[in-house]
């Protein structure tokens, strides 16, 4: 492989009769027969080694003939040979494909910068604005690197020291009041946060200061690239302009490719680094941690990170129960879609059992590829600390919920969340106790409606066998709490989990009716989200509603679901669809909608 990629360097640069500066380097002379030679010698060399190689692999082969080894024949061990020898072949391949782009790359880049500089036009004012455009590129470059390495910094969670010197600057704790755990828990996650929020406002700063740093130079170079241009335009040299822009994209190119290249490296580095060091554990950081709502850590592991391969420890028949499963389900899930509308392609369809042939070889491929050495470490280490924090929380009857906003997790004791559970009852007084449960009654009550509404032809049988529910599949609708930690007394967001539900493929299936009528009648009243709001806060400006004297205004409702009294929505809803002048919805009357 080597010797295939320097007879290309000899090929190429015998023809262009040019070396790039790295092989007169190398070769340490300037001529270019002389570099010339030591390229031929190198490739002499190489094919004596070459040879040397094959010679020994003979040896090898007739004494291994001559007393063969028991645990492994001879045909076994050449194909073990072969198959390593072909990936690295194609590893070789491709990383000497690379350099020989690189080499072209160079010979091209100084064929061009010898025809720039040896036109008569170029000896004078045109090659100092060129240096000059160069040097500004190389310059935003630096700034760019140092930007990517910033950027790494934080990806890595491991910041320059002076953003954790931040900390001295905001006071410790002093204060901390007596039997009041809440209290002390309270004081010391704002303080934690307090310094976070900072630590993040002085990184968005530090990374704007980079992206306006990076624009100056645009701004520079543009206005230096106009100058250059008009001398041009003098001459009506449009040819040598376009080489002199070409040569600097080039080096330019070539300048970001470096960077990237060496970013890998930086980064190993700083994970090093901050393997190493000691005081990162205590270091308050600017990625999203778990809101500890304890007096103390109990885990000695950060906990904001996710397993990778985890299935990766388990044992085979673990593994194909796995398979199984999610061959089941998204086969399921695509044959489902697939038979329905508006595709209809039948079930027999030979189509489903080439399907489920590939996803079965894909899966199996998936789960059965053996892992690396370390990574299989890295799996075997992360399921022994995720046990490790399971015995914890259960030992010490803690719970783990995830925040109402932030993407973040929750740790408390089980007795405090409970509690905090009872206040919100308290407080809304819209929930009761079951005292049985309502699963089949509610079931059998749903199967009925639809069945008298086919019975009655009101609704299609595609639609019918679409929103029926599966009673193997669905369960009760149950109410759970997330945590509120960015407010104070972290109360709780109840969520009514009713995605198993029996009712659950009916309001599918109504909103995919209802939601298109609601978003064309009320888009001039209805802010979806920030882009919405902006787009509208444009027109509202556009047409010189929005003053000085303009207040823009926002409110909540507090437990907004719970106080929504049912038959009154239901009513405005009808009352909604007449006054838009709808009868029927997708063929669907409104009567049958109520129902």
């Amino acid at each position: 492989m080597d010797r295939q990629l320097w007879q290309s360097y000899l090929d190429i640069g015998l023809q262009q009769h040019l070396w790039p500066d790295q092989f007169y380097t190398m070769a340490k002379k300037n001529d270019f027969d002389l570099c010339t030679q030591y390229v031929m010698n190198y490739i002499e060399n190489n094919k004596k080694q070459l040879n040397h190689c094959q010679s020994e692999l003979t040896k090898q082969e007739q004494q291994f003939q001559a007393c063969p080894m028991i645990e492994l024949s001879f045909e076994q061990m050449e194909q073990r040979l072969k198959e390593l020898v072909d990936r690295e072949r194609k590893y070789l391949s491709k990383i000497n494909n690379d350099k020989l782009i690189k080499f072209k790359e160079d010979v091209s880049e100084k064929q061009l910068l010898k025809t720039i500089s040896t036109a008569s036009f170029m000896k004078n004012q045109p090659n100092e604005h060129m240096n000059q455009l160069i040097t500004m590129r190389e310059k935003q470059a630096e700034i760019w690197k140092e930007q990517l390495n910033f950027e790494t910094r934080i990806y890595c969670k491991f910041l320059p020291q002076n953003f954790d010197h931040l900390e001295n600057f905001i006071s410790p704790i002093d204060y901390l009041p007596l039997n009041n755990d809440t209290k002390i828990i309270e004081i010391k996650n704002k303080h934690h946060k307090i310094i976070q929020e900072a630590k993040r406002r002085w990184l968005n700063y530090s990374l704007n200061i980079y992206e306006i740093k990076i624009q100056e130079y645009e701004q520079q170079y543009q206005n230096a690239f106009i100058k250059l241009r008009s001398l041009f335009s003098d001459n009506n040299d449009t040819t040598m302009l376009n080489n002199i822009k070409e040569y600097i994209n080039n080096r330019v190119n070539r300048l970001k490719k470096d960077i990237y290249d060496k970013m890998a490296s930086f980064r190993r580095i700083i994970l090093q680094n901050r393997q190493r060091s000691s005081s990162t554990k205590n270091v308050i950081g600017v990625s999203s941690e778990p809101y500890l709502d304890l007096i103390s850590n109990p885990f000695n592991k950060r906990l904001s990170y996710i397993r990778v391969n985890q299935s990766a420890i388990n044992s085979k028949c673990q593994q194909e129960i796995e398979i199984n499963n999610q061959h089941k389900d998204i086969y399921s899930k695509v044959e489902n879609h697939l038979t329905g509308y508006p595709h209809r392609i039948p079930r027999n369809n030979a189509i489903f059992k080439q399907y489920s042939d590939h996803l079965l070889d894909y899966l199996n491929q998936s789960y059965f590829t053996p892992l690396p050495y370390k990574d299989q470490y890295k799996s075997h280490e992360q399921a022994q600390i995720l046990g490790s924090i399971r015995r914890i929380i259960q030992n010490m009857n803690l719970i783990i919920r995830v925040t109402d906003k932030g993407n973040n997790f929750y740790i408390g004791s089980v007795g405090e969340f409970e509690q905090k559970a009872e206040n919100f009852f308290s407080d809304t007084n819209a929930f009761i106790e079951l005292s049985y449960n309502p699963f089949n009654e509610i079931l059998d009550k749903v199967i009925q409606v639809l069945n008298t509404l086919r019975g009655k032809d009101l609704i299609r049988k595609w639609q019918y066998e679409q929103i029926m529910p599966d009673r193997t599949t669905c369960e009760l609708a149950h109410l759970y709490f997330n945590p509120k930690t960015h407010k104070d007394g972290i109360p709780v967001r109840p969520i009514q989990s009713t995605i198993h539900a029996s009712t659950s493929k009916i309001s599918k299936f109504l909103d995919k009716i209802l939601r298109p009528i609601f978003d064309d009648k009320c888009k001039d009243t209805t802010i979806i989200d920030g882009a919405s709001l902006i787009t509208e806060l444009s027109k509202y400006n556009r047409k010189g509603l929005l003053k000085s004297t303009t207040l823009l205004c926002t409110f909540d409702i507090r437990n907004v679901y719970t106080i929504l009294p049912q038959q009154e929505s239901l009513d405005i809803l009808m009352t909604f669809l007449h006054a838009h002048g709808y009868r029927k919805a997708k063929g669907i009357s409104i009567g049958t909608i109520k129902n």
